[in-house]
């Protein structure tokens, strides 16, 4: 009995042995695909990982070459700045330039206008200023040609009466023996020499414009410092006359040369009577006295 009781048990004990065993199998074989999954996501995630990483690191190629990319685009971007800038500034100074330049041409073309202005007024100077040299030479010549004229007709009045030769500056008279005879040594006037020059007189107060010169000459003999205030009273008895019948004295000079400049040479009496003289120079007033020496 005993036995027979142990059999029961004894098979009730072999059946939970054999399930135990199957339960461990199946826990193993769990295991194994959890590990197998568990390997295979971790593969997966690794795989993704990988791929990921990847993809981040292309990414990170990606972001430094648009980095890159931007730093170059912003030095391109600063660089056309620079040059806007520069251009900006260039066509402020050419602007600049063309008003200068505009300035400078408006101020040329004021400046030639005005020149032109004075070119033009010098040109109607230098016409206005020929025109009146022209006049006033033609008033020369006309003055010249009627003093001319009327210094001929003086030669022919004053001819009728006493030598009278022309020279540059007019005329001279020269009173020798046949018309005014000085005695030797003497200064006085004889009757016949006033009437010679009441003549003379007459002829020259009508004169306008004229200087008249009065020069006394003797002959050789004696001092030349004696011929000379005698040659100084011959002229001035002249002039004194001259005055006495009507002529100005403020248009009379006097003047002696004593022997000096004979008017013929020698020492005979006839040659000494000859230059025992007074000459008498008729100048214009608007020219130059005659000089001391009468011929």
């Amino acid at each position: 009995m005993d036995q027979a009781g142990q059999n029961p048990n004894s098979g009730k004990e072999g059946g939970p042995s054999r399930g135990s065993g199957s339960s461990k199998s199946s826990v193993l074989l769990l295991a194994g695909l959890v590990v197998v999954v568990s390997g295979i996501l971790a593969w997966l995630m690794l795989s993704r990982l990988d791929r990921i990483n990847q993809q981040v690191t292309h990414l990170s190629t990606q972001v430094q070459q648009n980095n890159q990319k931007m730093d170059r685009v912003g030095a391109q971007a600063a660089s056309a700045l620079n040059r806007a800038t520069q251009a900006e500034e260039s066509a402020q100074e050419a602007a600049t330039e063309r008003n200068q330049a505009e300035q400078a041409k408006a101020q040329f073309q004021q400046q030639a206008q005005q020149a032109e202005q004075q070119a033009q007024q010098a040109k109607q100077q230098v016409q206005a200023a020929q025109a009146k040299a022209e006049a006033a030479q033609q008033k020369a010549e006309q003055y010249r040609q009627a003093r001319e004229a009327e210094l001929n007709s003086l030669q022919q009045a004053l001819g009728q009466i006493a030598t009278t030769r022309r020279t540059a500056m007019g005329l001279v008279m020269t009173l020798g023996s046949q018309s005014v005879r000085f005695a030797f040594d003497k200064s006085t006037l004889r009757p016949k020499d006033k009437q010679v020059l009441s003549r003379i007189a007459g002829i020259l107060s009508v004169l306008k414009g004229y200087q008249i010169y009065v020069y006394g000459y003797t002959d050789d003999i004696g001092t030349q410092a004696y011929n000379l205030k005698l040659s100084q009273r011959r002229a001035k008895a002249v002039y004194d006359y001259l005055i006495k019948n009507g002529l100005n004295p403020n248009i009379m000079t006097t003047k002696g040369f004593g022997k000096k400049d004979p008017l013929v040479p020698g020492s005979s009496p006839k040659a000494r009577a000859i230059n025992r003289r007074v000459e008498i120079g008729i100048v214009d007033s608007t020219i130059k006295p005659l000089p001391a020496q009468a011929h």
